[in-house]
């Protein structure tokens, strides 16, 4: 397919960032004078001469100028970088923004890779009938889940200045005389300087309803409008390529964890989750009057000029009725009547009052009236376009506006079941029984009509607790509609009775019902979360066991014979390494996916995916092509966390073409046309084979180092920011489970975040290398390594995703930080050990994609990286220097703040500079 030249789009790159640097080098000469700004470029200078050549000389002359800095002006120069970096990502996404925009200025030769548009042609080219598509639209089900899990680094009052910034270049690309482009020029000034007088730092912990807040902005500002304009146009596309009008369903939703998820967070209680759903309702009500606002000032037509339904008139004479309202002080214009009818009902279902709409359902039907009669008289029978946006807002937020997803820890379901059952009189110590004793109690219980417990029961508060969240789901349902909470996710979930343990608590509260004649009533999917290596390996046999329980399958068939699983990305690549863990989820997934269907059951897959390369992260279509084909036709959930919120969803164009992507990846998947004759025949049986030997080389080198090396969890605490991430306040929830230093209750996210500041990435790809080493030593066969990377999209993505991690890896920085470690001789053993392992995985991730060096088969990326490594590397040995000082201080010490605040600032340049924190 053609494309469009990219010289011009890369020069106006480097413009849009030479015009930005400009601008910042001004506020910087008036915020701190000739001194700070000659600093910086300076220091811009020595850091790129070393990037240019890497001799010791040079790093040792970058080390000693920041050593010689006094500390005032250090930390202007650390703010400095960090802003740099910060406009450097606003400049890239206006790059994305205008590429996209240049593909749409092209006649239809040249299309955009992964738009609707090529999604709409590969399956007009390949001979997808209409009945086909129509079957694939049904199946097309994609749902993200936005988490409040501690990665974003940036305020959110900083996000909204890079918002303006943003815009604001945008017009200035637009604008073409001399006195407009000089008022925006003084308007990014002005958003620049109070970007720079902006504290970064958060002086406290988020509360869980500040993250709910937060997570709602990109409702209010983005997704609200982007969902239903992406739903429309591909149903546009679609009716032009085939010249039949489909029906595109609400395919694309969001849902959200922020107030819901349970799991180590103790500020999350039941009356949080109540608070959360009724902060959701209130918002979507509002948006939902500011758009029939809108469109009433629109529909001024009169029933003196055009003949309107009948079915309207009626409709608005039971209105008055019911509601004593004229709704409109001119009768004849109708549509405007109707609508101020529907804001009033609006208004009164925002109240909680008499006379609201009882669900979205009802909403719709009066906004579907309305189109009814408008296509009766207008042109061509089209109705207008807003009305038809306002309808598919309706039917994709409802008046939940998101799903929210409960979640918590098997063990708390387990304390809570033992003291019930106790109370009762069931037995003892629940808790002390072997598994199968345990189920056979459980089965018991759920078999039984008649509830354990009662309201005024007492019990301890953690127990009550649990129960409250039972009920308030329950509430919730019964007053925000069934799709306000739809799933319980079970963390940990390594037995069958794990599962079963919450559906006898669902039991209890009215969710799960068991009638006399043996029918069941469920109201609640049960999903478990299978995260840990074991638990993937033991998946498979948890969930036939459990299909094998006739009561469990009538739960199932009361749920539409769909079950839901979610699979965990951190802490599988945590317990065994990335390579390892990413196979380990595709075999699970398959073996599940065969089980399901002999069975007769739905799996609806949910990836518990994070932003950065080593908790599974990456673009959102990639991890779509990357899994088994034959799992994604029964919908797809897929977590959207931390900065990825933001870099994907703070401006609506990135926002549409990230959902675009992933659409056209989805919908051609789905119809069985986004692969070749030989993709289809992978993998084979031999590349399994081969995957097989891989995973288990690497799985040995990764333990024998992260589990087997007595000194490498003292090495990853000195040797990494670690303790001092705990301090920047960016999440709820603690950084560890249950607050001990084991490095099984670390949490995979300061694990990856810490190994991301120090540059080493080392989640993210250490062990690949000397698993695809091994393999190629005992068979010398890289031939099919070869064609498994060409061949097999999750093999290709495993590939491409080592490349990026070992891109932005940059072991000369690494090497800073290992004098942060108390035993020098232990630290250079240690890092010596991963400087091998990260050549050996280069070398064999070159060889395989048959490529000069990294990334070359995406060079705008590489470019990226290229332009971005001067700017972070001074932040990194910066911040090495702050760490040995503060660590010599107790918290005490009048320095101390100081000096971490100055470590904090460089953990936020860092993490604006790498676009991945953890």
């Amino acid at each position: 397919m053609l494309q469009p030249n990219n010289e011009k789009s890369n020069i106006t790159l480097n413009q849009d960032v030479e015009y930005l640097n400009n601008i910042l080098d001004e506020v910087l000469r008036h915020e701190g004078g000739d001194e700070l700004l000659n600093t910086v470029k300076y220091f811009r200078k020595l850091s790129k001469a070393l990037r240019d050549d890497d001799s010791p000389s040079n790093f040792d002359q970058l080390n000693q100028e920041i050593m010689d800095l006094e500390p005032n002006l250090r930390k202007k120069v650390i703010r400095a970088f960090s802003v740099n970096l910060q406009l450097y990502n606003i400049a890239e996404q206006n790059y994305r923004i205008r590429r996209r925009r240049e593909y749409q200025m092209q006649d239809d030769t040249i299309i955009q890779p992964r738009s609707l548009e090529d999604g709409v042609n590969q399956l007009y080219e390949n001979k997808v009938s209409v009945d086909q598509v129509e079957k694939a639209l049904e199946d097309l089900s994609l749902e993200l889940v936005i988490t409040a899990h501690p990665t974003e680094a940036t305020r959110r009052t900083m996000m909204r200045i890079h918002q303006r910034i943003a815009d604001l270049l945008k017009k200035w690309e637009f604008t073409y005389t001399r006195y407009d482009k000089k008022v925006i020029q003084e308007m990014i000034e002005n958003e620049i300087t109070i970007l720079w007088q902006t504290a970064e730092i958060r002086e406290k912990k988020p509360s869980v309803m500040k993250e709910v807040s937060n997570g709602l902005y990109f409702f209010d500002k983005v997704l609200f409008n982007v969902l239903p304009v992406l739903h429309q146009d591909l149903e546009d596309i679609l009716e032009e390529k085939y010249n039949h009008r489909f029906h595109v369903p609400a395919f694309l939703r969001f849902g959200s964890w922020i107030g819901g998820d349970r799991d180590g967070n103790p500020n999350v209680k039941a009356k949080t989750t109540l608070n959360t759903l009724k902060e959701q309702r209130k918002l979507v009500l509002t948006k939902y009057m500011e758009s029939i606002d809108s469109l009433k000032e629109k529909l001024s037509q009169s029933s003196k000029k055009v003949k309107v339904r009948e079915s309207l008139i009626e409709s608005i004479a039971k209105d008055r009725s019911e509601l004593d309202y004229k709704g409109w002080h001119k009768d004849d214009e109708v549509y405007r009547v109707k609508l101020g009818m529907v804001m009033k009902r609006l208004k009164l279902t925002s109240e909680d009052k008499e006379g609201g709409y009882v669900d979205a359902h009802a909403l719709r039907e009066d906004l579907l009236l309305i189109q009814d009669s408008l296509e009766y008289h207008h042109p061509n029978q089209t109705p207008i376009k807003l009305l038809r946006h306002i309808i598919r807002q309706v039917q994709i937020f409802g008046f939940h506006l998101a799903t929210l997803d409960i979640r918590n820890h098997s063990g708390e379901h387990e304390s809570t079941i033992t003291e019930i059952l106790r109370q009762v009189g069931i037995t003892d110590d629940y808790k002390a029984l072997d598994e199968e004793k345990k189920q056979r109690v459980l089965k018991k219980v759920l078999e039984d009509p008649r509830p354990l417990i009662s309201i005024y029961d007492e019990f301890s508060e953690a127990s009550q607790e649990m129960i409250e969240t039972f009920r308030t789901i329950k509430e919730a349902k019964d007053t925000f509609g069934e799709r306000a909470i739809e799933v319980y996710l079970i963390s940990m979930a390594e037995a069958v009775s794990d599962v079963l343990e919450v559906l006898v608590l669902a039991k209890e509260v009215g969710l799960y019902r068991v009638y006399p004649d043996g029918n069941v009533k469920s109201r609640l999917h049960v999903a478990p979360l299978l995260e840990t290596i074991d638990d993937l390996k033991f998946g498979p046999t948890i969930i036939k066991s459990l299909f094998d329980i006739p009561l469990y399958r009538k739960h199932l068939e009361a749920r539409g014979d769909l079950q839901e699983i979610m699979l965990g990305y951190s802490d599988s690549s945590k317990d065994g390494g990335n390579l390892t863990a990413n196979w380990e989820l595709y075999k699970a997934q398959e073996e599940i996916h065969s089980i399901a269907s002999s069975y007769g059951v739905k799996l609806k897959y949910f990836h518990g995916r994070g932003g950065s390369l080593g908790r599974g992260g990456g673009p959102l279509y990639s991890s779509l092509l990357s899994q088994p084909p034959v799992t994604l036709g029964d919908g797809v959930k897929i977590t959207e966390q931390g900065e990825v919120l933001s870099s994907r969803y703070l401006l609506p164009d990135i926002a549409y073409r990230s959902l675009e992507q992933a659409t056209s990846v989805l919908l051609t998947s789905i119809a069985g046309i986004n692969q070749t004759e030989k993709h289809r025949e992978m993998p084979t049986d031999k590349a399994k084979s081969a995957m097989a030997k891989i995973s288990d080389a690497a799985l040995s080198t990764y333990q024998d180092l992260v589990f087997n090396d007595k000194d490498f969890l003292t090495y990853f605490n000195q040797g990494t920011p670690l303790n001092e991430l705990g301090a920047l306040n960016i999440g709820s929830r603690p950084m560890k489970r249950k607050g001990s230093n084991r490095f099984e209750d670390l949490r995979a996210i300061p694990w990856v975040f810490a190994w991301t500041q120090s540059r080493q990435l080392l989640p993210a790809w250490y062990a690949a290398g000397s698993g695809l080493k091994a393999f190629l030593d005992e068979t010398n066969d890289i031939q099919l390594l070869r064609e498994m990377y060409q061949q097999w999209p999750f093999f290709q993505a495993t590939i491409n995703n080592l490349q990026m991690a070992l891109t932005k890896a940059d072991l000369e920085i690494a090497d800073a930080y290992t004098d942060m470690i108390d035993d020098q001789e232990m630290a250079n053993r240690i890092f010596d050990q991963i400087k091998k392992e990260h050549k050996i995985t280069k070398d064999m991730v070159l060889l395989i994609a048959e490529q000069d060096d990294l990334m070359d088969h995406q060079p705008n990326i590489k470019e990226s990286v290229r332009l971005r490594n001067p700017l972070v590397d001074p932040l990194n040995l910066i911040q090495v220097q702050l760490i040995n000082q503060l660590r010599k201080l107790d918290t005490e010490d009048s320095q101390f703040d100081d000096l971490l605040s100055e470590v904090l600032l460089t953990i936020n340049g860092v993490a604006a500079g790498l676009r991945n924190t953890g």
